[in-house]
């Protein structure tokens, strides 16, 4: 059996087992201690053993990738590349969310009492997310994505921080020249390849601990906060498949000029990682190896757009911002205009750059476009039973897209190679022509 089909049926089963035990019991203190004490810290466990070679990863791929690119003219080139399509993917994502919350108005339907037993429930959940949306995104984040102390970023996990230490340390290699970079260059490339062992050695676990994840989410939860909520967890997944299937189908085949079906086949890997984990940074490690292996991009291509993509291009993100913020103003009965509605979207858009690759790392920065724009905050809380299974779908279509931008980047720098070679041909086929 595949590596992608043991991870699904992992991801299977613990939901099957999870939804099973949660309808016979539900409240249950024997199966609450099973989830608690048992599940939950053994699928941590396994993410902890992903998110732990992220940081060593980051720093020797980004750096390598960078000096590999060979110039600041050609760093700036791919950046300025690599930037416009994360931005307009994530736009042209936002945007579909704002269009299907409009025709679909899932939150016109909602029982007004469901909505007051759920704040109730996740009211807790929700006051934690406010406070962390007050400092989430402000001129702070612009200032602090230079760390004065790289060491101390790296242990607090501030990844956009340790992201641009990476590309500094690459910019530098290529300044001082080839020659007296390349010792650091094979210590980096030596690094990079430990961590690839490691995670292939975790990746092992993957069934088990996706089984143990899935099954805690679903005993706990089970079904009832889904079957309330449906008409908007229907609006949310559908439109996060549209963009998966149909938009980046699309981008691939007439901008990066792959076929769509052996990239979705090639890439199932990550996106079932993606899904199972429901983090961006803890399935960077798979990422990175699928986008060189089995995508053919180039190491010094991946390196620089996957670990960038992990912190910058949340496509289905800014999806799920644009249906949810909608979904609460209807549920609200808060009128939004066209002029709030292009808010929301350049917010979701700004917001989404900022989100941390960690399950639930956007529900900070949309409480705060919550606020922007007139939505009670609090509301966050109607939202918050349905978000992991919301984050797993949204994650995929992060993870996805920073796949799809190194294969639109790797396809417009071989355009590039091919015409500086032809221009270079031209010359000497005149010189022999003389």
């Amino acid at each position: 059996m595949s590596p992608h089909a043991r991870i699904l049926t992992g991801l299977v089963g613990g939901a099957a087992a999870g939804t099973l035990v949660n309808f016979f019991a539900a409240d249950n203190p024997l199966l609450l201690g099973l989830v608690a004490n048992v599940a939950e810290p053994l699928g941590r466990v396994w993410l902890n053993g992903l998110i732990m070679v992220v940081i060593p990863l980051i720093l020797s791929t980004v750096a390598v990738g960078v000096a590999g690119l060979g110039s600041l003219a050609h760093v700036g080139r791919i950046g300025l590349l690599t930037l416009l399509t994360f931005l307009l993917l994530t736009a042209g994502a936002a945007g579909l969310g704002l269009v299907a919350a409009n025709v679909i108005q899932p939150g016109a339907g909602l029982d007004t009492a469901v909505a007051a037993r759920l704040v109730e429930t996740y009211r807790g959940q929700a006051q934690g997310a406010m406070g962390l949306a007050q400092g989430a995104l402000g001129i702070n984040t612009f200032v602090n994505m230079v760390p004065r102390n790289p060491v101390g970023a790296a242990a607090n996990g501030e990844m956009l921080a340790v992201i641009v230490f990476a590309l500094f340390i690459g910019v530098g290699m290529t300044l001082v020249g080839r020659d007296r970079a390349e010792p650091l260059r094979r210590v980096l490339d030596s690094i990079g390849e430990v961590m690839v062992a490691i995670i292939g050695f975790v990746m092992k676990l993957a069934p088990f601990a996706v089984f143990a994840l899935i099954f805690a989410v679903t005993a706990r939860f089970g079904y009832d906060v889904l079957a309330s909520l449906i008409t908007y967890v229907i609006t949310v997944i559908a439109c996060l498949a549209l963009f998966l299937f149909g938009g980046y189908a699309v981008v691939l085949r007439f901008v990066a000029r792959r076929s769509p079906a052996d990239f979705f086949r090639k890439a199932r890997i990550v996106m079932v990682t993606a899904f199972s984990t429901s983090s961006s940074n803890a399935t960077l490690p798979t990422t990175l190896r699928v986008t060189e292996e089995e995508l053919r991009v180039p190491a010094r291509i991946a390196g620089f757009v996957v670990p960038l993509g992990a912190t910058m291009n949340m496509n289905g993100a800014a999806l799920f911002e644009g249906v949810t913020v909608l979904f609460l103003a209807q549920v609200f009965g808060v009128e939004l205009s066209l002029g709030a509605q292009i808010i929301v979207l350049l917010m979701a858009v700004v917001t989404a750059i900022g989100a941390a690759g960690v399950p639930s790392g956007s529900i900070p920065l949309l409480i705060m476009v919550l606020g922007m724009v007139g939505v009670p905050m609090e509301g966050i809380a109607i939202v918050l039973g349905t978000d992991r299974i919301l984050d797993m779908c949204r994650t995929t279509v992060n993870v996805t897209g920073d796949m799809v931008t190194a294969a639109v980047v790797d396809r417009f720098e071989r355009g590039e190679q091919a015409a500086v070679i032809a221009d270079r041909a031209v010359p000497s086929r005149r010189a022999s022509r003389s």
